[in-house]
C-alpha cells in the first residue's frame, strides 16, 4: 500500500518541484512576462480601437503623438492599431503553426520509435527527406502560388515544414525509453500501444516537449515574418511582418519614419528573444545541475 502511495506522489512532487523553480527563475519570470504582456495587448487591444488597421485616420508620416502613440504611415494610418492587429496575427501564426509542427513530430516520432521495423524505415525516410529541403525556399515557392494568402494558410505551410527535428529527436528518445522495464510490464498488462506512449513514454519527455513547443512557436512567428517581410503575407491582414515590408517598400528608412519599422521590429525581437531565455530558464529548472541556487 505505502509503494502505491509513492508511486502515485512522486509526479506530483516533481511537478511541484519544477513549478516552485520556475516561479523563481529570473529568466522564465522575465521571459514569460515579456511574451504574456505583447500576447496580451494583441488580444485585448483591438476591442478598444475604433479604427481598422487600414484606415486612413490622420496626417501622413506624422511623427508619434498623444494623437497618434505611434505615429502614421506614409498614408496616415495609425501605426499603433496597425502594430496591435499585428501581434495578434504574428501570435496565431505561431500558435497554429508551432501547434502542426508539434503533432506531426510528436505522431512520426513515437510511432517510429516505439513500433520500429519497416514503420521506423519509413517514416524516418520521410523525416530525412522533409529535413533536407531547404524549407524557407519550399515555403516561398509555395507561398507564391497560392491565389489567397491568408494568416491560417502561411501558418499550415509553416506548420508541414517545420516538423522533422523535432520527430527525429523523440524518435531518438523513444527508441531508449520503449526498452525499459517499466514500458515492458506496461505491455504484459495488455495495454494498447497508444496507451503505453501517452501514459509511460511521453510523462518522461514531458520536460523536453515542453521547450520543443516553445521553440517551435517562436520559430513559425520568424518564418511567417520572413515570408512577409519578402511580400509573401497575408493578402487581407496586418501582421509585424508585414508592417516592416509596407514600411520599407514606401522608404520609410531613408524618409526618417522610424516609428513605423521600429516597433514591429522590436516587438519581433523581444518575442524570439524572450522565448529563448525562457528556455534556456526551463532548461535550468528540469536539470538540478544548471540550477542557480
Amino acid at each position: 500500500m505505502s509503494a502505491e502511495v509513492v508511486l502515485q506522489t512522486e509526479p506530483v512532487g516533481r511537478r511541484g518541484e519544477h513549478l516552485y523553480f520556475a516561479l523563481r527563475n529570473p529568466k522564465v519570470a522575465g521571459g514569460l512576462a515579456v511574451v504574456l504582456a505583447l500576447l496580451l495587448l494583441g488580444l485585448i487591444g483591438p476591442f478598444f480601437l475604433s479604427d481598422s488597421p487600414n484606415e486612413y485616420v490622420g496626417p501622413k508620416s506624422e511623427a508619434p503623438s498623444g494623437a497618434h502613440w505611434f505615429g502614421t504611415t506614409y498614408f496616415g494610418q495609425d501605426v499603433f492599431t496597425q502594430f496591435v492587429h499585428g501581434l495578434r496575427s504574428s501570435y496565431l501564426v505561431g500558435t497554429l503553426g508551432g501547434g502542426i509542427a508539434f503533432v506531426i513530430g510528436l505522431a512520426v516520432g513515437f510511432t517510429a520509435g516505439y513500433r520500429g521495423g519497416l514503420v521506423d524505415e519509413v517514416l524516418n525516410m520521410v523525416t530525412n527527406v522533409v529535413l533536407v529541403l531547404p524549407a524557407l525556399a519550399v515555403l516561398i515557392v509555395i507561398s507564391s502560388y497560392l491565389e489567397v494568402r491568408g494568416v491560417v494558410a502561411q501558418a499550415v505551410i509553416i506548420g508541414v515544414f517545420s516538423w522533422p527535428w523535432v520527430a527525429r529527436a523523440v524518435r531518438a528518445q523513444t527508441f531508449t525509453l520503449a526498452n525499459r522495464d517499466y514500458v515492458d510490464l506496461a505491455r504484459l498488462t495488455g495495454k494498447r500501444s497508444w496507451r503505453i506512449i501517452v501514459h509511460e513514454i511521453m510523462p518522461n519527455m514531458a520536460s523536453y516537449l515542453l521547450m520543443s513547443m516553445i521553440l517551435l512557436f517562436g520559430g513559425a512567428i520568424l518564418f511567417a515574418a520572413m515570408l512577409d517581410f519578402i511580400g509573401l503575407g497575408p493578402a487581407n491582414a496586418v501582421s509585424l511582418g508585414t508592417m516592416m515590408q509596407q514600411s520599407m517598400a514606401w522608404s520609410s528608412l531613408h524618409l526618417g519614419m522610424w516609428w513605423w519599422f521600429v516597433p514591429p521590429g522590436l516587438a519581433i525581437t523581444l518575442i524570439v528573444g524572450a522565448l529563448y531565455i525562457t528556455n534556456v530558464g526551463l532548461d535550468e529548472v528540469f536539470n538540478p545541475k544548471l540550477r542557480e541556487m
